[in-house]
């Protein structure tokens, strides 16, 4: 792809900071001197960044894989989340020292130097082990394709929701007839929910969770109430900053609301909260098993479409092939086999409250019994993301750049307008700005699907 040649040092800087790789230790690069597992062929070298109850999970569908492939000897680590685990896999990859198999966020996707960093998957193979293109939400596809390429195989999506307690709901007449929360079309309608929740609500609680001082699910919530305004970013080309600070103060004002009228307390545990009876909370979807766990009466749904357009914000993670120098044979197969196996099993996978990517599993019946998580499935079909340029992505510089400025509009130290104004001057920088892997801007090696 023409892209240039990557030293270390590069490779540190952009991806988190010398200092970071230093402190992060070298343990889990991996020599290729490990033996195999008795009786074992072939052997895959897969890193993850799962940790809690998704580790848990993503080790009971290893073991089902070994059971089922003894012939494949899978030596998986966990690395830490975050900056250090992209760290390590840029200097593995850069160093031909790669695991065959990796797991990262869709969003960080386009900013790993695909075709420097990133090896193409071999779309045939996935297609021998059962995945192909149509099992899959379209636009979920297209984001993992790169120049022609498809370089991100999806696992899940995993998105911010609203859950609400059925039994709080209930005496506030909010509930329909199938016991799930009525529907909200309007910020009218929304806040006049709270309203309702509030008056029969437990004192001394915040009506809703709402993340009010946290940058990472204040950006989240933006970008998701953004395009349900139909908010645009760039053009197609990355040369022009599309972004409407009209729209931009809507949303703004919309979160700032939640809090000038009481409904926030800033600051408050949102998830105890909620597991101690507030009406409502928004979080990401990995916290069904926290408040399943607690065996709350409870609902979770997309973030509510006050704008109109169902829209709620979604990322994913995504199965990768970090970049080796000789990629190929019996352990690339074995990268692929792995790979689909563990979309194709994902219902273990679901229970962490993730949306299985591979579309088949949502028809089955166990997925369809599978609570609440069937009362939001919908959302893989309006998925919010961020925009498919080098510097978006999770803990990526556009959440690190724009989250802040985001809490200084709902916290109240800086009004709506002014901050839409200055969430357009950083986009027009970060569009201009190279990205440490490459040297390229978002225009010079901007992704085409």
């Amino acid at each position: 792809m023409g892209r240039p040649d990557l030293s270390r040092r590069q490779l540190l800087a952009a991806a988190g900071g010398l200092s970071v790789a230093a402190s992060f230790g070298f343990a889990a690069l991996g020599t290729g001197a490990d033996a195999l597992a008795s009786g074992a062929d072939t052997r895959v070298r897969y890193w993850n960044l799962f940790s809690g109850g998704d580790g848990a999970n993503m080790i009971t569908m290893l073991d089902a894989f070994r059971k089922a492939n003894p012939d494949i000897d899978v030596k998986d680590s966990t690395l830490q989340w975050g900056n250090p685990f992209y760290t390590k896999l840029a200097m593995a990859a850069a160093g031909n020292r790669a695991p065959d198999l990796g797991v990262m966020h869709m969003g960080r996707v386009t900013g790993f130097s695909p075709g420097r960093l990133l090896d193409p998957w071999d779309v045939d193979l996935l297609a021998k082990y059962g995945v192909r293109e149509q099992d899959y939400n379209p636009a979920l596809w297209k984001r993992g394709v790169i120049d022609g390429k498809l370089y991100a195989l999806p696992l899940d999506i995993h998105v911010q929701l609203c859950f609400y307690r059925k039994d709080v709901l209930g005496k506030a007449g909010l509930l329909g007839d199938d016991g799930r929360m009525i529907p909200v079309t309007s910020t009218d309608e929304w806040f006049d929910v709270l309203k309702k929740a509030k008056a029969v609500q437990k004192k001394g609680l915040q009506t809703i969770g709402l993340w009010t001082n946290d940058q990472n699910f204040q950006w989240w919530f933006f970008v998701a109430f953004y395009t349900q305004l139909g908010g645009k970013w760039f053009n197609d080309a990355h040369t022009e900053v599309l972004f409407d600070p009209d729209k931009a103060t809507q949303v703004l004002e919309f979160l700032r609301r939640h809090v000038t009228d009481g409904y926030v307390i800033p600051g408050a545990p949102t998830g105890e909260q909620f597991i101690n009876g507030a009406p409502f909370t928004w979080e990401g979807n990995w916290s069904v098993p926290v408040f399943s766990g607690a065996k709350l009466d409870y609902g979770a749904t997309p973030l509510p479409p006050v704008f109109g357009t169902p829209a709620t914000h979604a990322e994913s993670h995504a199965f990768v092939l970090p970049h080796q120098a000789g990629r190929g044979g019996a352990t690339n197969e074995g990268a692929h086999e792995l790979a689909a196996y563990v979309v194709t099993h994902a219902l273990q996978w679901a229970a962490g409250g993730h949306i299985p990517a591979y579309t088949p599993t949502l028809s089955t019946a166990a997925y369809k019994k599978l609570t609440p998580q069937n009362e939001y499935v919908s959302a893989m079909d309006h998925q919010a993301t961020e925009p498919k340029v080098w510097f978006a992505g999770s803990t990526g510089v556009l959440a690190q750049d724009l989250g802040p400025v985001v809490v200084s509009s709902t916290m109240g130290s800086a009004k709506p307008d002014s901050v839409a104004r200055t969430m357009k001057k950083h986009l027009t920088k970060l569009l201009a700005s190279k990205n440490p892997m490459d040297g390229r801007t978002a225009a010079q090696g901007g992704a085409v699907a």
